[in-house]
């Protein structure tokens, strides 16, 4: 196939037709001449992959061997290939390659004289050679693990594998992996998966660190030995993890995952045991595959001579991994000139000429890339090694720059041309940018170096905007000649329009509030006279209102010392002085506010301590002993309303009551006081229980605070029947303590007071025997924040359990040490211990007393 040219002096033909023409004209001649090597190059790289497969060298090591075997047994490089591939007659075939491989081979390069399988039959899996061959030419051309990756996906997915995903993992110098290549994963399960760290469960880490394959065929049991990639772990049913050893070392695992449920028979493990080692072949000249493309050699005579009837491909075909850009034919010569290019700070790179067969110039390949080097694809540094101007840079053909670049290339002078826009890729984004390009010839290539002009136009941007965010504009002011420059940023902090122009520095920055004028202006004096740098706050009246500003600024001084210009920034801080204003007003509303609750404290606490004294030691009643201890909460602003009475009455009783007012601060205290003084008067005067709770009740709901409530616990101690009779509001059941058991009693009816008009109480009966102990309590003894009250009566009954027994009252303060948290008491505690010791005292005197 043939094209016919284009000439540029076509009258009517755009220059840009002219170009694409060209590139059209080239493509088809570069289709022309890879169809016409197909035949030889197939055959070349069939036996290099599976050279590569068997020893597990890398394509340029596999191409040299069979060069050396060739030169060796005087045969071409296509007589060693088949010879390798075991398809000639003068080898036998391999125990491994069937019948049909070498047909099968023929009929790939254009033989037609083979044998054709008959029609309807159902077509063989590849043979081994056959699928490691396609593989190898494959990774041939991969520029990156990633593209390892997916071509390995694309060979392995057929039979007789089936794979259905493929994960590469590298290792890394702590002996982590990094997922360096995947296919059929998904990205999810890619991100997830990105890292790997050293870790015990990894089947990937296990086949590094022994080097040998792992096959997992059983996700059930696998499941408990390592944890298996994919949501959920039985998406792919069996997984096969193998070694891929570098120079002696694993370097990287393969894994290949499927979700057939059978398990990898031999041939498959074999297989891809040896796709395991084409992989090392592969990864280990990752670099060198970013190396410059091999130039198409013009035609010529062979490098030896040819024996007849054979074919030859060394004389159409460069050893692999050789470059060809002129006067390096060196391998080591290509990775040479990229590590130069590699240090260089800007974009450059290296361009080989590509001729047509007349000679013209049609394309330049790139064989060398800084890295800050960069095309219309977003592609960067060494990815662009091997591509063609006109693939990365379209918009150049017929340019000025790329008749610069064929005149550089044809007289030598440097060409050095005018700035032009050309679009570029940043970070995924198309931008126009505007450069300066510089060829320079290197024996038959060009060393290309460009500048952007866009940097300061970009500066400029990024000062614009952190000014706009900043809310801040910068100044300077020139003493001598009077000149004052502002950015635009300064005119809107001041809240002035920019067509009245600057302000001089003595009437800056405008209508200063007269409080902040004098020493605003000293500042400024100082500035001027001493050099003192300025950073000052002051306010002036713009037409949006006061405005708070930061102004600052330093003078720059001559040689003799005098400040002969002035420059700074002013920033609107209005937002933050405002903020700021009414932080110290919350502060201090909030300081007045604990100043008043600490005043009420210390009344209330006064006011409490003198109707509710504390007895400074154990209180005879009768035959019973009596210990009381009260601890106030840890809230230092807040007084509670707990209170108690242990009252000997006329004609022997005891009064005993302990309650709780709900709330704190003084309003509890005086309703703690009303209900202990009505309800020690109510018992003395002869009232019932019941009736006294009646009548208490009443007495809140007819309180100035109509919602106050109060639990309480009330009892009368008979000394000759050694039994109490009680009644409950609300309140925590008494705990009775008898033969080292602890057990609350049951409580009898009752509702908290002031909870309802016409509530209802009963009585109920304790008798106590010597020993006993009875536990009146409020409930801060037995509350915590989160939990269940149960578990608050359960320690104090353990508390009791060990702490009180029958000979002795025992200790209220290690007994309250064992049932509350240190530092995080919430409310009131008042507690009473009533004892009737184990052999009785003798009777306490008869006369009316209180135990306050």
């Amino acid at each position: 196939m043939t094209s016919e040219p284009v000439k540029d002096e076509d009258a009517g033909v755009a220059p840009d037709v002219v170009a694409l023409a060209k590139v059209v004209a080239t493509l088809r001649a570069e289709n022309e001449r890879l169809r016409h090597q197909a035949s030889t190059a197939a055959v070349l790289e069939r036996a290099t992959g599976l050279l590569m497969a068997r020893s597990g060298c890398s394509a340029a090591e596999a191409h040299e061997e069979l060069t050396r075997r060739a030169r060796a047994d005087g045969r071409t490089l296509t007589e060693e290939c088949w010879i390798a591939l075991g398809d000639t007659p003068q080898a036998a075939h391999p125990p491994f390659l069937p019948a049909q491989s070498g047909t099968d081979v023929l009929r790939s390069q254009g033989v037609t004289d083979v044998p054709v399988p008959e029609s309807g039959t159902e077509p063989h899996p590849p043979s081994r050679p056959a699928l490691l061959g396609d593989l190898s030419r494959a990774l041939t051309g991969a520029t990156c693990p990633q593209d390892v990756a997916e071509r390995l996906l694309d060979h392995l997915a057929g039979p007789p594998v089936r794979a259905d995903a493929v994960l590469l993992f590298s290792r890394t110098v702590h002996d982590a992996l990094e997922l360096a290549g995947h296919a059929g994963v998904g990205a999810a399960v890619a991100d997830q998966w990105r890292s790997v760290p050293p870790v015990s469960g990894i089947a990937a880490l296990d086949t590094v660190r022994r080097g040998e394959a792992i096959w997992l065929e059983d996700p059930a049991q696998d499941a408990q030995r390592y944890h298996l990639i994919g949501q959920p772990p039985q998406k792919w049913r069996t997984r096969a993890w193998l070694p891929v050893t570098t120079g002696g070392r694993v370097t990287a695992a393969l894994g290949v995952l499927r979700t057939m449920d059978a398990p990898f028979d031999e041939d498959v493990r074999e297989l891809l045991r040896s796709v395991a080692q084409l992989c090392a072949g592969s990864l280990r000249t990752g670099d060198a595959r970013t190396a410059p493309l091999r130039r198409d050699r013009r035609p010529g005579p062979p490098r030896r001579p040819v024996r007849s009837g054979a074919p030859e491909a060394s004389a159409s075909l460069p050893a692999a991994g050789q470059p060809d850009w002129p006067g390096s034919p060196e391998a080591g010569t290509a990775a040479l000139v990229q590590a130069v290019f590699d240090v260089l700070p800007g974009p450059a790179i290296l361009l080989t000429p590509l001729r047509s067969p007349a000679g013209e110039v049609e394309d330049f390949r790139i064989d060398a890339a800084a890295p800050q080097s960069v095309d219309v694809a977003g592609r960067r540094g060494r990815r662009l090694v091997g591509l063609r101007v006109l693939e990365c840079y379209p918009t150049v053909a017929g340019a000025d720059v790329w008749q610069g670049y064929l005149q550089t290339l044809t007289t030598g002078t440097p060409y050095e041309g005018e700035p032009f826009t050309y679009e570029e890729v940043t970070a995924g984004l198309r931008q126009r940018s505007v450069y300066s390009v510089r060829a320079v010839k290197l024996g038959d290539a060009l060393v290309v170096t460009w500048v952007g002009h866009d940097d300061v136009a970009r500066q400029q941007a990024l000062l614009a905007d952190l000014q706009r965010l900043g809310n801040l504009g910068w100044t300077d002011w020139n003493l001598v000649t009077g000149a004052i420059t502002w950015s635009p940023q300064v005119h809107a902090v001041l809240d002035r329009d920019a067509e009245w122009g600057p302000l001089p520095l003595d009437a800056f920055p405008g209508d200063v509030l007269p409080e902040d004028a004098p020493d605003f202006t000293g500042a400024l004096q100082k500035l001027l006279d001493t050099g003192t740098p300025v950073d000052h706050q002051v306010r002036i009246t713009t037409r949006s209102g006061v405005r708070h500003l930061r102004v600052v600024a330093e003078a720059v001084p001559d040689a003799q010392g005098t400040p002969v210009e002035v420059h700074g920034f002013v920033q609107d801080v209005t937002a933050q002085r405002t903020a700021e204003l009414a932080l110290t007003a919350s502060r201090q509303a909030v300081l007045a506010q604990r100043n008043v609750l600490q005043a009420e404290r210390t009344v209330a606490a006064r006011l409490q301590h003198a109707l509710l004294p504390l007895p400074g030691q154990s209180l005879n009643l009768g035959d019973l002993r009596v210990d009381v201890a009260y601890l106030p909460s840890h809230d230092d602003l807040n007084v509670g309303g707990d209170w108690y009475s242990a009252l000997e009455m006329p004609g022997g009783g005891i009064l005993f009551a302990v309650g709780d007012v709900a709330g704190h601060g003084i309003d509890a205290v005086a309703t703690m006081a009303q209900l202990r003084f009505t309800a020690k008067g109510m018992i003395v005067t002869g009232s019932s229980l019941t009736g006294a709770l009646q009548r208490l009740n009443t007495l809140l709901l007819h309180t100035r605070d109509h919602h106050a409530t109060a639990t309480l616990v009330l009892g009368r101690y008979d000394p000759a029947e050694r039994c109490l009779t009680w009644v409950q509001a609300g309140h925590p059941p008494p705990l009775l303590v008898r033969d080292g058991k602890a057990e609350f009693l049951s409580p009898p009816e009752g509702i908290l007071l002031g909870a309802t008009l016409r509530p209802s109480f009963s009585e109920a009966v304790c008798r106590i025997a010597p020993g006993d102990h009875l536990l009146l309590y409020t409930d801060g003894l037995i509350e915590r924040p989160g939990e269940h009250l149960d578990e608050g009566l359960a320690r104090l009954a353990r508390a009791a359990e060990t702490e009180l027994s029958a000979d002795s009252p025992g200790s209220l303060d290690t007994l309250l040490s064992r049932v509350l948290l240190p530092d995080e008491q919430g409310d009131d505690v008042c507690l009473l211990d009533i004892h009737l010791p184990a052999s009785a005292p003798d009777a306490a005197p008869s006369s009316f007393l209180e135990a306050t």
